[in-house]
C-alpha cells in the first residue's frame, strides 16, 4: 500500500492540567504533523494512552482527528488487545470508513504461543473490513511475534498488508524484509533504527518523535527511501539524543514534554504514568530551543 510508505506518527492524546482531553491541543498536534510533511496519522495507538481513556473519550479523540484532518492524510486506527472475540466484534460492528487500515498489537499479558498469535490475527483478518497492520512490540507484550508467523499471516491473508516491527532487532527486521511477500510492508516501530530499517528495504516508520519534529524526521525517512544515505544520517545523528531522551522516562511522557516546550500542548499524562522529572524536562527544553534556533 503506497499510502503507508514513509512516516506515520502515533498521535498522543493531550490533556489539560485537570486531566481532561484537550481538544484544541489535539487539533494543533494534527495540523503541526500534517504541515510538517508526514505521510499518515495513527490514531489510538499505545502512545495515545488509550488504556486510560473512557470509551466516550476515545470516540471524541477519533472524531477530532478525522474532523481536523479533513481528508488530507490517510488515517490508521489502533484496534487491538488480548481478547480476540472482543476485537472481532468491534471490527464487525464499527465504522471504519474514515480509515486506510487498522493497527493491531500482538496480544499482551496472555503470552500466547506462535500458533495462538497466528490464530488471533487470523480471526482479525477474517473480520476486518479494511487492511490490517500487525504490530510486534515484545517490550510491551512479553512475547515476540516471530518472522515465520508474520510471513505465514502475510501469505495466508491478502488484507494483512504490513507489520509495525518494534522488537528493536535489526536482524529480525531484515529477516522479515527478506522473507515476506513482495508487496508486504515492514514498517519500523523504533524511531532510533527507523532509518537503518528503511535502508535495508523497509517501508518507513510509525513514529513517536515524528510528531514533535515532523519536518526533520519525515524528510530523513524520505531521504532514506531514496537511498540518500549521508544526508539522511545527518538528521539521524542530530535527532538521536532527543530520541533517547523522549523514551528515557516512558512514552508518551517524553514527547509530551517536547510539545510543552514547543508551546503546542501541556505535558500532562494520566496515572500510572507521570510527567518527566525536572532534569529531563530541562534537557528536552534545551534541545527543542536549540533545534528551533537552527531552523
Amino acid at each position: 500500500m503506497q499510502s503507508l510508505i514513509g512516516t506515520g506518527v502515533a498521535l498522543v492524546t493531550p490533556f489539560k492540567k485537570d486531566f481532561s482531553v484537550d481538544i484544541e491541543a489535539l487539533q494543533r498536534i494534527v495540523n503541526f504533523s500534517i504541515d510538517g510533511g508526514v505521510e499518515y496519522l495513527v490514531v489510538m495507538g499505545t502512545t495515545a494512552e488509550n488504556a486510560t481513556l473512557t470509551q466516550a473519550e476515545k470516540e471524541l479523540v477519533v472524531k477530532t482527528v478525522i474532523d481536523t484532518n479533513k481528508g488530507r492524510l490517510p488515517l490508521v486506527l489502533g484496534v487491538g488487545g488480548n481478547n480476540t472475540m472482543q476485537i472481532v466484534e468491534e471490527l464487525k460492528t464499527g465504522d471504519f470508513s474514515a480509515f486506510e487500515a487498522i493497527l493491531s498489537v500482538s496480544p499482551y499479558y496472555n503470552k500466547p504461543t506462535q500458533e495462538g498469535i497466528y490464530q488471533h490475527f487470523k480471526a482479525i483478518a477474517e473480520a476486518s473490513p479494511i487492511p490490517v497492520i500487525l504490530y510486534n512490540v515484545p517490550g510491551r507484550t512479553s512475547s515476540n511475534m516471530l518472522p515465520a508467523t508474520v510471513v505465514r499471516l502475510a501469505n495466508d491473508f491478502s488484507n494483512v498488508v504490513a507489520i509495525k516491527e518494534a522488537a528493536g532487532d535489526m536482524a529480525q527486521a531484515m529477516q522479515l524484509i527478506k522473507n515476506a511477500p513482495k508487496d508486504f510492508l515492514v514498517i519500523s516501530g523504533d524511531d532510533m533504527i527507523a532509518l537503518p530499517i528503511v535502508l535495508a528495504g523497509g517501508a518507513g516508520v510509525i513514529s513517536v518523535i515524528g510528531q514533535g519534529f515532523p519536518k526533520e524526521f519525515s524528510e530523513m525517512i524520505r531521504l532514506g527511501l531514496n537511498k540518500k544515505v549521508n544526508e539522511a544520517f545527518k538528521t539521524q545523528y542530530f535527532l538521536s539524543d532527543c530520541i533517547d531522551m523522549i523514551f528515557e522516562q516512558g512514552n508518551p511522557a517524553g514527547i509530551k514534554q517536547v510539545f510543552q516546550a514547543l508551546g503546542i500542548a501541556d505535558n500532562t499524562v494520566r496515572l500510572p504514568l507521570v510527567a518527566v522529572d525536572d532534569s529531563l524536562a530541562e534537557r528536552l527544553n534545551k534541545f527543542v530551543k536549540s533545534s528551533i534556533k537552527l531552523e
